[in-house]
């Protein structure tokens, strides 16, 4: 498992844990990081993916909530919204990871997180964010 990799399933957890529970954000994810301690560039990257979903979280769930047609977001697993708003937010303002990376990412993290389902949902929303981003960026 890369590094990144690990740091991508704490950082999904401290996103469930911090909309599930009572705690500050940020000390879910310094529960949850201080449990299993990462190198400094892991550490660095789960921090900026953490920060940049929980400051976007607005922004990503009006992309998912567009791109799920048939499907109210306050009806969406928590845990799939959550892969989905990292992987958006890690699209969108992370440029150094490529495009496949962050599908292929999200996808293991619904098949380890989620229900059998939850992969091809994630990866049907995701693609169609990609198709769009592709579009846009051709206008």
């Amino acid at each position: 498992m890369s590094l990144r990799h690990r740091a991508r399933e704490l950082v999904l957890q401290a996103l469930y844990a911090s909309e599930q529970g009572d705690a500050a954000p940020n000390e879910d994810f310094s529960n949850i990081v201080d449990a299993e301690p990462l190198p400094a560039r892991a550490l660095q990257f789960a921090h900026q993916l953490y920060d940049l979903t929980r400051m976007h979280r607005q922004w990503a769930d009006e992309r998912i909530s567009q791109l799920a047609e048939n499907w109210e977001i306050n009806r969406m697993a928590a845990v799939d919204l959550a892969i989905l708003r990292m992987a958006i937010v890690e699209l969108q303002h992370i440029v150094d990871v490529p495009v496949k990376v962050v599908l292929n990412e999200a996808i293991e993290l619904a098949k380890t997180f989620s229900t059998d389902d939850s992969s091809a949902f994630v990866n049907g929303i995701l693609d169609n964010f990609v198709k769009q981003m592709e579009d846009s960026s051709r206008d």
